[in-house]
């Protein structure tokens, strides 16, 4: 069981041990502490030795935090660098915790792991797959697509039954230290602090100029690595004269100028788009479901289900075309896509037909995009 010191993990803990599960703990460690923020690793780790003494479960360490730099965080930095908007959870789960716990756990002669997220796993005709949890709104499917059958078939998920509330009420009724501790946010296995200070430790940026996008200059940016399509927040720009009511949103970067585009209201058309194009995209089954097909897709997590048509380039790469006009879909981040409620893969995001601001940027979408027929 991997351990995390956090209550989702310790009540999945408890739901095996009480199901006659011989089980183990395991707590890993994924972040050499740098300095740059409060880092609850130490806390956390605490927290596993108790819950596991609560319920009587040997418990195990390892340190990946070398794996988590080499597998997840240079990707992490390199995506800012180029612009993009990078989502570390998918790879954490990827790289971390169903690669390496995985090998782990088997070292220790364990035959299955398993973690406290919120989705499920089920097997029809000898293929495992992936599916949303039960409670919708802490389903974390969208951060699982990039599993294979390998590691679903070795993977038991405790709480994809289960309520958020009903799990709180396990933890106290249970005596757990952690049932009332705060659920984590923040960066996978870094934590809470201070995004642009934590960053401008890997990535100097430079201070440039805020551009509305008819090219008036309207403010002045810390660095356009900290921003991401669609932000509102933390753009401080004072009113511009004619325009001072509605607020502003990023709409493009541009990264080689260093200049940050936005645009007045959140309905604005530089922010929306219709179709994609994704870098080579994995399947939970081993292949897609066709060369072309309609499904429902996400772009970023807890997005309620969006109705797409998707074609697989001969490279594996997709073309995406939804129903309506989507909001803020940002490069960098990943397409999900599901048929009802299984999970059936995804890629990260290349870019959109949504307009490109600027004469220094240039968008890499294509002219054309074949639909489904």
């Amino acid at each position: 069981m991997g351990m995390s010191g956090g209550v989702d993990s310790s009540v999945a803990a408890l739901l095996l041990r009480d199901s006659g599960q011989a089980l183990s703990g395991l707590f890993m460690q994924n972040w050499a502490d740098d300095g740059s923020g409060d880092c609850r690793a130490e806390d956390d780790r605490r927290d596993a030795v108790a819950v596991s003494g609560r319920l009587g479960l040997p418990i195990h360490f390892r340190d990946f935090s070398g794996e988590y730099w080499a597998g997840v965080f240079e990707h992490f930095v390199a995506e800012y660098a180029a612009g993009r908007t990078p989502n570390p959870d998918v790879l954490c789960n990827r790289e971390i915790k169903f690669k390496h716990f995985l090998d782990a756990a088997r070292e220790l002669g364990a035959d299955y792991i398993a973690t406290g997220h919120y989705a499920r796993v089920d097997e029809a005709g000898g293929r495992f797959r992936l599916l949303k949890a039960l409670d919708r709104s802490k389903d974390q499917s969208y951060f699982l697509h990039q599993l294979g059958q390998a590691q679903l078939a070795a993977t038991r998920f405790p709480l994809g039954e289960l309520i958020k509330r009903d799990v709180r009420d396990m933890a106290r009724a249970a005596n757990l230290p952690t049932a009332a501790k705060k659920d984590s946010t923040g960066i996978c296995f870094i934590g809470e602090r201070d995004f642009r200070e934590f960053l401008s430790r890997y990535l100097p940026a430079r201070e440039g100029e805020i551009r509305a996008v008819d090219g008036r200059v309207v403010g002045r940016h810390p660095g356009v690595f900290y921003f991401t399509l669609g932000q509102r927040e933390g753009l401080n720009i004072g009113g511009v004269r004619g325009f001072e009511q509605a607020p502003w949103y990023v709409v493009g970067k541009d990264v080689a100028g260093n200049v940050l585009y936005v645009d007045q209201g959140s309905d604005t058309p530089w922010l929306r788009s219709q179709a994609l194009v994704t870098e080579t995209a994995h399947w939970i089954a081993g292949h897609p479901p066709g060369r072309r097909f309609a499904c429902a897709a996400q772009t970023r997590y807890r997005q309620p289900d969006q109705s797409c048509e998707v074609e697989v380039g001969e490279d594996g790469t997709l073309s995406v075309r939804f129903a309506q006009p989507q909001r803020a879909v940002t490069p960098g981040q990943s397409l999900v896509l599901y048929a009802g409620e299984e999970c059936l893969g995804g890629a990260v995001i290349a870019a959109t037909d949504a307009p490109v601001p600027g004469l220094r940027a240039a968008s890499p979408f294509p002219t054309t995009l074949t639909t489904n027929p």
